[in-house]
């Protein structure tokens, strides 16, 4: 289990059951406890140890080998999971929220259940006689986060975390930026005063964009010049390339988010020659409805684009031969006088 889900396993527990309790008896994994010797200092891991303090709780790791401490928990975990399973296998589910409904609807059915040995339920008894022992919960859940620093904000208002784009306020163009991370947030800051907050990615998307629309210029002239700028300089390329930066604009809300990818595409030209960036272009637009930087990295890369254009020599040769005829002229066949 990595960090981040554990912390957030015990922020969970507590916001369900309302409360923090004295004292948490949990395992020695690792995610957890960094050392938990026989005789000595128990050396928590300094998040887990934060949480704790945060929540004021005591974190008492059960002792090593020492099964008998934690059966009671281990069986009831087994047989909630077991519960929850039963009530749900025959069902189908389209999204995670749906899922996580239905397992908390079928949870509560499984508290409420009356104990087959004694009165009540097990969720009378919370109320009735565990729930006096809840010291209330901090005003402000524990916030997991961590940092990242040195981004640069690029020249289309943005700055990339992980394969994804964030926009910042556009007087920062060119600066770097910190980013604090959490499950939910990216905050951006610069200088220590945060400038920008976005809603965060799953980590399952990339080539996403956040784009606050106070964070793009009004009036800013250079970068409506940076615009008209890169499509004069696509179309002195050639038609191709030109259609393949029309195509990028064309795919983005707003013509900022397309700087980069515009750029990257025209910078090929200065590796490998203006008229071959033309002929992969032209191959790229055969084969992709918006060709991208990797797509003609890779077909300059691997010379495709050289084969390409011979083959469309060799073709144009073969179509000119058998269309040009063979003409003797009107001596040949009127004389030389003609007559």
């Amino acid at each position: 289990m990595k960090e981040n889900s554990w912390l957030l396993c015990n922020v969970h527990m507590f916001a369900f059951w309302g409360g923090t309790t004295t004292r948490i008896v949990c395992d020695n994994l690792k995610t957890g406890v960094v050392r938990h010797p026989k005789d000595g200092e128990i050396i928590l891991n300094e998040a887990y140890e934060a949480l704790g303090n945060h929540y004021m709780t005591a974190i008492m790791p059960a002792q090593v080998r020492k099964p008998k401490q934690k059966a009671s928990v281990e069986g009831a975990v087994g047989k909630i999971a077991t519960a929850v399973i039963a009530r749900l296998r025959n069902e189908e589910f389209c999204s995670m929220d749906e899922l996580r409904a239905a397992v908390a609807c079928a949870l509560d059915e499984y508290n409420r259940e009356p104990f087959q040995k004694r009165e009540g339920s097990r969720f009378q008894v919370f109320q009735d006689e565990e729930l006096a022992y809840l010291r209330p919960l901090p005003a402000i859940p524990y916030e997991i986060a961590t940092w990242i620093y040195n981004r640069s904000v690029y020249l289309d208002c943005h700055m990339v975390y992980d394969k994804n784009h964030y926009s910042c306020p556009y007087q920062y163009v060119g600066k770097k930026v910190d980013l604090k991370l959490t499950d939910s947030l990216v905050e951006v800051y610069c200088k220590g005063e945060r400038i920008a907050t976005h809603h965060r990615f799953p980590e399952c998307l990339s080539n996403q964009w956040s784009t606050h629309l106070e964070d793009m210029p009004d009036k800013f002239r250079q970068m409506e010049w940076d615009d008209e700028r890169i499509r004069k300089w696509a179309g002195t390329i050639g038609s191709s390339t030109a259609e393949v930066v029309d195509r990028i604009f064309s795919a983005v809300q707003i013509k900022e988010q397309g700087y980069n990818s515009c750029l990257a595409v025209l910078r090929l030209s200065k590796k490998y020659t203006p008229p071959r960036l033309e002929v992969a272009c032209a191959l790229a637009l055969t084969h992709f409805h918006s060709p991208r930087y990797r797509h003609l990295a890779a077909i300059l890369s691997a010379e495709e684009d050289i084969s390409f254009q011979q083959k469309k020599d060799d073709e144009q040769r073969e179509l000119d031969k058998a269309t040009q005829g063979y003409i003797r002229g009107a001596a040949y066949y009127g004389g030389i006088k003609h007559d």
